[in-house]
């Protein structure tokens, strides 16, 4: 019986190691490993205490974690990376969002006043002076030899 007893914890050392237990919450503990292998926890404290030794050395060896539960933390662990990943850029798109709606107001106020401007009756809005700046043509400028003479009069005569 001391060999199937040995057997049995063998057995579900490895389980709990592996990350797949049959019979026990699958922490890494002695009384789990009990639970685990079918026998009363003093048989491991007590009588196999080679066996209860070499599972802590094995645990330690894992670092306290069973095979399931490592691929477990390495997935967290990357999924924790690209939600730091993400909300860096939920951030930076947020800023961006806040500079565009700055400038949106700013724009809608200068329409907004030069909509009044423009809407405003022409005496009131004071008497408006272009002054051609010379030497510079703009390319879509006619020369004066190529207007008609009423576009002649047009140009020529003063502002009122």
């Amino acid at each position: 019986m001391r060999k199937a007893e040995r057997d049995e914890i063998e057995a579900a050392m490895n389980r709990l190691l592996d990350g797949i237990p049959l019979r026990s919450d699958g922490k890494l503990t002695i009384v789990s490993l009990a639970v685990e292998a079918g026998v009363k926890r003093h048989l491991l404290t007590h009588k196999h205490t080679d066996l209860r030794d070499r599972f802590y050395a094995r645990v330690k060896a894992h670092n306290g974690i069973a095979a399931n539960q490592a691929a477990l933390h390495e997935q967290n662990a990357e999924l924790h990376r690209r939600l730091d990943h993400m909300r860096a850029e939920r951030d930076e798109y947020k800023q961006a969002a806040d500079v565009l709606a700055r400038a949106l107001n700013v724009l809608t106020i200068e329409r907004d006043t030069l909509r009044r401007q423009v809407s405003q009756p022409r005496e009131h809005r004071g008497p408006t002076h272009l002054t051609p700046i010379s030497g510079t043509s703009h390319p879509h400028d006619v020369p004066a030899s190529g207007l008609t003479a009423a576009s002649r009069s047009r140009v020529s005569a003063p502002a009122q």
